[in-house]
């Protein structure tokens, strides 16, 4: 399936290093892009700066410091996605204020490279509060016991992974990964199509001091 989210679970799905995508309904990509700039975790402000449209490769060559953050933006359906490149590991805050206002907002996120290793993450917001958030490796290593969040999203969410047969310490962790994502997916009308984020190019800003 290439409109949904399981095919982040490939190896280097979308760039060397892992993913961090955003999906937000109720916001236009410009907005969002902002939320996000105000989200990251600088003592200074940022803004979101357009720069044109990109393929990931090339946001990437357009960067001075591969520490610096940039952001693809895209639509699908009802959903708003904003997929970052560059240093965005750890750089970004809570994600709860992005949803202010009514906005639902999905984080999906993979430190693919990381030595510990870490974990992907999902988390669920709305209108200010968490929903639903765990990592789709169900390691209890990584604090997982439950779906962590408001009851009356997280214990449903959390039955449809345990119908899925998750936890399952026997299968492979990136069939766990894939088959978590799944459930959120169906669970949360996820909608993120590979085509354009791998192949194609799309509005692009860098997230600079204001």
């Amino acid at each position: 399936m290439t409109e949904g989210t399981t095919w982040l679970a490939d190896r280097q799905s979308i760039a060397f290093g892992g993913y961090h995508v955003v999906l937000a309904r109720r916001l236009f990509p410009q907005e969002l892009a902002k939320r996000l700039a105000a989200a990251l975790r600088y003592n200074t402000e940022h803004i979101a700066v357009p720069v044109g449209d990109h393929t990931g490769a090339s946001l990437l060559e357009l960067m001075d410091d591969y520490d610096d953050v940039g952001l693809r933006l895209g639509s699908a359906g009802d959903w708003t996605y904003a997929v970052a490149y560059g240093g965005w590991q750890a750089e970004f805050g809570p994600l709860t204020p992005v949803s202010l206002g009514g906005a639902d907002v999905c984080l999906l996120e993979y430190e693919e490279e990381n030595g510990k290793p870490v974990p992907p993450q999902f988390a669920y917001f709305h209108d200010g509060q968490l929903l639903a958030a765990f990592n789709l490796h169900l390691a209890r290593s990584w604090g997982y016991e439950k779906v962590e969040g408001d009851p009356a999203t997280a214990a449903p969410l959390q039955e449809r992974l345990t119908a899925a047969g998750l936890p399952d310490p026997e299968r492979n962790r990136r069939e766990v990964h894939r088959a978590a994502l799944g459930v959120v997916e169906e669970f949360f009308g996820l909608t993120l199509p590979r085509d354009p984020i791998v192949n194609g190019t799309l509005p692009a800003v860098l997230l600079e001091p204001a």
